[in-house]
């Protein structure tokens, strides 16, 4: 690829050797000044994928914006900040993150003493243009990464206004799990003849990831958790539900039984969000009970298991949720628990996914008998609950507070 010597330093610092497949395929024409359209699952490797060639662009000798990354969550921009920036580490290139839940002044500060490259959501992005403290007419290379996210979460007028904002000739990056219809309309109003590189959806890879469901009541899932975590204790799981009000509970019943969870959802302060996320990450704490809007740009390679404590009405979540496990070459599992009304949106599922997802016990595979139109429920899973082992001793609320 010919790159910068001081690039190839820092990439070797972070251990990298071979490309993966969505790094390979993109980072050359990004290199010969390319737009590109990359259509890539969670954890495929898209942050590198983007950070080697926009930092091969910037000159570090002009202390202006000259690039511009946005993404859907705080969680994301910071870690695609930390990630620039190990890449970038002998390139003499800054980068900075903006984001709302921290101080607008401080991160004024960071701009006022000169950055190369911006990284941010879209409305603080918006919130420092207006202020005129961020300046992006030098902006020549712009990243949207999760656009499909951004869409879901009503942010696409907010891209298209800060899109205005940035030179009309600029070479444009656009990563995304799923191509809906605006995406594509989005691409095509603003991007040049971009190169397509659509071979590697949100689908789970059936190399490293093992799938499992299991036929239970709502009532039961609490204990048939439980039994789970006792009998396997995984080093770390995320545990998906639909609502904030159902993560919270489930995280203090978890934590009532021993467990040592945290609750990761729009309720929570930002504050309190960085805190859990960070005893999540640093180990502190083993499992994170989540929302999916939440959980958006979460990227943690150690994620042992994911269960999908409810199903999904959208069968796109399935993939973006089991995508946080068997990340980079690593293998995990993903458990979903699926209760008589959750059939329909399950058998959403089996019919989008190739791989497999299996019966977790022999009495399970009765869900398959009814979603065909099959015989009654003989599944179920009744058991009086068993105490939870306390690994740290004290709730994770509480000692890591």
């Amino acid at each position: 690829m010919q790159l910068d010597p001081t690039i190839l330093k820092g990439i070797s610092r972070m251990g990298y050797g071979k490309p993966f497949p969505i790094q390979e395929r993109s980072i050359g024409p990004l290199l010969k000044g390319s737009d590109v359209i990359g259509q890539a699952k969670t954890g495929s490797g898209k942050t590198a994928a983007f950070s080697i060639p926009l930092l091969e662009s910037v000159d570090p000798r002009v202390r202006m914006v000259q690039a511009l990354v946005l993404a859907p969550t705080r969680e994301l921009a910071v870690q695609i900040t930390a990630e620039m920036r190990r890449i970038g580490e002998f390139t003499g290139a800054k980068v900075a993150t903006t984001y709302g839940g921290q101080s607008i002044n401080v991160q004024r500060e960071a701009l006022v003493h000169g950055v190369h490259v911006v990284v941010g959501t879209p409305g603080r992005v918006i919130d420092m243009i207006e202020r005129r403290w961020l300046d992006l007419r030098a902006a020549r290379f712009v990243v949207l990464d999760e656009a499909d996210t951004m869409l879901d979460m009503g942010f696409i007028e907010d891209v298209e206004f800060i899109l205005s904002t940035t030179p009309e000739h600029k070479q444009m990056a656009l990563f995304s799990a799923t191509m809906p219809f605006r995406i594509t309309e989005l691409a095509r109003k603003y991007m040049n003849d971009p190169v397509k590189i659509l071979a590697d959806p949100d689908e789970p890879s059936v190399e490293t990831l093992d799938q499992y469901y299991a036929s239970v009541s709502q009532q039961d899932k609490l204990v048939l958790l439980t039994d789970l975590l006792q009998k396997e204790r995984p080093s770390s799981a995320i545990i998906f539900c639909r609502t904030k009000y159902g993560a919270h509970r489930l995280a203090g019943d978890l934590d009532r039984r021993g467990f040592d969870a945290v609750p990761l959802h729009g309720n929570l302060s930002q504050h309190q969000r960085d805190h859990h996320m960070n005893v999540f990450r640093k180990g502190h704490v083993d499992l994170l009970v989540a929302t999916d809007v939440a959980s958006r740009g979460i990227d943690i390679s150690q994620v042992a298991w994911v269960v999908n404590f409810d199903i999904p009405m959208d069968p796109l979540l399935y993939f973006h949720r089991v995508g946080r496990t068997a990340r980079a070459g690593r293998a995990g599992k993903a458990i979903s628990f699926v209760s008589r009304e959750e059939h329909p949106d399950f058998a959403r599922i089996l019919k989008m996914t190739k791989a497999p997802i299996n019966p977790l016990r022999p009495e399970d595979r009765t869900v398959v008998f009814q979603l065909a139109g099959g015989g009654g429920d003989r599944g179920g899973y009744r058991r009086g609950p068993r105490r939870g082992h306390r690994k740290f001793g004290r709730p994770a609320w509480k000692k890591y507070r």
